[in-house]
């Protein structure tokens, strides 16, 4: 089968076993990834095999499902390793293969890395296994003990190489690569290819297959790369206010140091946010039942260092902030990684000072992409994500939970003391809320831009005709008229999807630039997106400001229409 045709490849027609076949249909795959559509079929053929790809697009899939796919149940003596970088990837890739191999009944899968006691992985081994996954210390121990046999090896992969080669395992995955069978199949799968990791391929693997998922083919469209230019503000303050002002799910906040860790959980968790420290001090259980609660959702935000995330794989990462940029670019690429998965969006925001932005253009260029600047949000950026998130909170328990004893107590308390019911409501509200403000005090706007603002009303009253009126259209239409004389027509990335209506339009723009609403064109609201008529030579300071404005929990993101 020709390379070319491999993408178009299903699961069913790629010679899997079918206990291994059935196994995705319980897990809900029903189409390859890039990764796994170009790497199974030349793994089922047991051919050596190179890979390149980030992480997160399903690469343990494509080495897991055809070497569970050649197991021999009956011998009980390892056929499979899997050599990771960190104990967290080691346990995560021991799990997919249970998951995988559910169906196979008498499957042994083992993790073995140190932190975790030498009893529980000797009697194991004892017992025999299927599959071993292991990080190269503890693995080269066993080795060396002879606790470990890899004389029926037909299976190795070493997973996210570059990373092995960055915490200085080189040496020891050379070692383990020198002790096995000399006709063992291995797989080789790395985000970037270092020089050295060419080397150990070279070396190692024989003629082998190479399948490259390049980085501008599967990022573009999944991660929203940003930048923060942190200036005259304390990092830490910017954090909170990013975080205030963007609806997130998970969040993976990295930082340098371990130190660096812990003060920053700290500050978050003085802000409200759920949030602990995940680093290399935590002992292993305790790294566990921190990613284990961040996949329940007991908490949101996670502030760690490189080596801790390493091997991290949840879900629900909506966004990762690299609080201090990486010095390389290829941790820049793991970290970033973490979000977007499985073909969900996610954001990436890096914090860059002045003094960094050689770096920056360094990571455009390993990434192919230009990363988008960002302005901090302002206070009124931030209040109104707390009046929507306020609101939503108050739709969410009323259409989930039982309010009968609540609302009787409210009804009876209103009438015994003459209130109305707003007034009992606003009280359990400001209870709730304690003595800490609820919103931030907005300033009025600068001189600078009132002045401007008074100019663009005195040039649109000369500009727009007296019959001009604005004209709103509730849908997008197929044929829209051109600008009237004096305007010019401008997109922001509303719509009706988001409950956008002609009112929030003209409100948003009349607030923050100034302009009576008299001046507002035609408004015309698509599904995602609307078309709105201004007066012609916006001045630059009220556009910037309109591209940062929210209306209905969304940024307008204004920009000039091209028809």
């Amino acid at each position: 089968m020709s390379p070319k045709n491999l993408e178009l490849v299903g699961f069913d027609e790629m010679k899997l076993s079918p206990d291994v076949f059935a196994a995705l249909q319980t897990v809900g795959y029903e189409t390859p990834t890039p990764i796994q559509a170009k790497t199974i079929p030349h793994m089922i053929e047991c051919k050596d095999l190179l890979g390149q790809a980030r992480t997160g697009t399903g690469k343990t899939a494509a080495f897991a499902l055809p070497l569970l796919s050649r197991i021999n149940l009956k011998n009980r003596r390892p056929q499979v390793l899997v050599v990771t970088p960190t104990r967290e990837l080691a346990i995560q890739v021991a799990q997919s293969f249970n998951d995988y191999g559910t169906n196979m009944k008498g499957l042994n899968v083992l993790a073995v890395y140190g932190g975790q006691s030498y009893g529980i992985q000797l009697s194991q081994l004892k017992r025999g296994v299927h599959v071993v996954v292991g990080t190269p210390g503890r693995l080269m121990d066993h080795m060396r003990r002879k606790t470990l046999c890899l004389d029926d090896l037909t299976g190795l992969v070493l997973d996210e190489a570059d990373e092995m080669l960055q915490m200085g395992f080189i040496d020891d995955v050379e070692w383990i690569l020198s002790k096995i069978p000399q006709f063992t199949q291995i797989a080789l799968f790395s985000a970037t290819m270092p020089a050295p990791i060419q080397k150990i391929a070279g070396k190692y693997l024989k003629d082998p297959e190479k399948v490259i998922i390049r980085h501008d083919s599967d990022a573009t469209n999944t991660i929203h790369q940003k930048f923060l230019m942190i200036k005259n503000v304390k990092k830490s303050d910017a954090l909170v206010r990013i975080l205030e002002a963007s609806s997130h799910d998970g969040v993976i906040v990295f930082a340098r140091t371990r130190n660096d860790t812990m003060t920053l959980a700290k500050v978050l968790e003085e802000k409200g946010f759920k949030t602990e420290a995940l680093n290399g001090d935590l002992a292993q259980a305790a790294r566990e039942r921190t990613v284990k609660r961040l996949k329940n959702r007991n908490i949101d935000i996670l502030v760690a260092t490189d080596v801790a995330a390493r091997g991290l794989d949840v879900e629900r990462i909506s966004h990762v902030i690299n609080y201090d940029i990486p010095s390389k670019t290829e941790p820049y690429i793991h970290r970033i990684g973490r979000t977007g998965r499985a073909g969900r969006t996610g954001e990436a925001i890096l914090f860059v000072q002045p003094k960094e932005k050689w770096m920056l253009k360094r990571i455009e260029k390993a990434t192919r992409l230009a990363v988008e600047e960002i302005a901090l949000p302002s206070n009124r950026e931030i209040n109104e994500k707390r009046r929507n998130d306020f609101k939503n909170k108050i739709s969410q328990t009323i259409s989930t939970e039982d309010l009968t004893a609540f609302t009787h107590l409210v009804e009876t308390t209103a009438k015994e003391q003459n209130l109305s019911i707003s007034q009992v409501a606003a009280a359990l509200a400001k209870m709730l809320q304690g003595e800490t403000p609820f919103l931030l005090k907005e300033a009025a706007d600068k001189p600078a831009v009132k002045k401007t603002a008074k100019k663009f009303e005195k040039k649109a009253k000369a500009a727009v005709l007296p019959k001009q009126k604005k004209a709103p259209v509730k849908h997008h239409q197929n044929k829209i008229a051109p600008a009237e004389k004096g305007m010019e027509r401008f997109r922001i990335e509303v719509g009706y999807k988001h409950g956008l209506k002609p009112d929030d339009v003209v409100g948003a723009i009349s607030n923050e630039s100034g302009l009576e609403s008299k001046f507002i064109g035609a408004i015309n609201i698509d599904y995602d997106y609307s078309l709105v008529d201004l007066p012609f030579g916006m001045p630059k300071n009220i556009f910037n400001m309109l591209k940062r404005t929210w209306v209905r929990s969304q940024k307008m993101s204004i920009s000039k229409y091209a028809c």
